[in-house]
């Protein structure tokens, strides 16, 4: 692509988020506040000075309640001038998309959430986490922030009007016992405390209901006024899927994995069980 092109597509970019924000009735600082960037690289945005990337494009979308035809065309603006998409490679990939996952978890009506392997990180309790992180190599200096802003997540569920949340765990996530014996009985009886709010529901898939479709985690946010956005994450790589043929899937892959689950309440049953065996060995 050359300068000239994406100067030009930056200037009919910038021109369409201004545009939109005004009729959002949002100002710079509010609308930056809600995407978790900068009010300072809003303003080069729409100034026609900066390339937003194609998630934070997608991020202003939902907080200026965009969607359809007008939603495709600004993000089709956006991946045109940022061919690598939604998509963000190296060990640090996560962490950068971080603000805008946050901005969609705050703003999803529906979190549904697949784990096959660790607890939900909405679920984690500090001690899980800094273990997972431990094992994952990442030295304490960066963990701790990591820990701090995964807690700061978690409060989406519990604050007022949260989303409804529903997770599906496979019963690997539960008899690996990442940072021995105490901790996991801690974290699985944080998940059972968690299930009693009328917002969440957690499934488990047992052992013995034999083989159900394995792919691996996902999250999938719904929203009121906005289509479905889908996230996975790797060690290498993150991203975003949201194009409706990309991620209309992923709810009747929901739906298979809920059937072969245990309901809600033989779930709770099955975790307190989990948790007494931890206390017994």
């Amino acid at each position: 692509m050359t300068d000239k092109h994406s100067a030009s597509r930056a200037r009919a970019l910038a021109a369409e988020l201004r545009d939109l924000r005004r009729q959002a009735k949002l100002n710079t600082r509010d609308a930056a506040d809600r995407i978790g960037i900068s009010s300072a690289s809003l303003n080069r945005s729409e100034l026609g000075t900066r390339m937003p990337p194609p998630e934070e494009v997608s991020a202003l979308m939902v907080a200026y309640a965009v969607t359809g035809v007008a939603r495709e065309r600004v993000l089709a603006l956006a991946r045109a001038a940022n061919p690598a998409g939604w998509w963000e490679t190296g060990g640090n990939a996560l962490p950068k998309q971080l603000p805008t996952l946050i901005t969609f978890e705050s703003q999803a009506t529906r979190i549904t959430e697949f784990q096959p392997l660790v607890v939900p990180g909405l679920l984690q309790t500090h001690a899980y986490m800094r273990t997972l992180m431990q094992s994952g190599g990442i030295p304490d200096d960066e963990a701790e922030p990591r820990v701090a802003a995964r807690a700061g997540r978690q409060t989406v569920l519990t604050r007022k009007n949260p989303p409804r949340y529903t997770t599906i765990m496979d019963e690997a996530v539960l008899r690996r016992p990442f940072g021995g014996r105490a901790v996991m009985a801690q974290q699985i009886r944080r998940i059972i405390e968690l299930a009693e709010l009328p917002n969440i529901t957690v499934q488990v898939i047992p052992f013995d209901r034999g083989g159900y479709p394995i792919y691996g985690p996902f999250v999938l946010l719904q929203f009121a006024k906005a289509l479905d956005i889908v996230h996975l994450e790797h060690k290498q790589a993150s991203g975003f899927l949201d194009d409706p043929g990309d991620t209309a899937p992923f709810q009747p892959l929901t739906d298979t994995l809920k059937a072969a689950a245990l309901g809600p309440a033989e779930t709770s049953e099955f975790l307190a069980a989990v948790a007494a065996d931890y206390d017994r060995k």
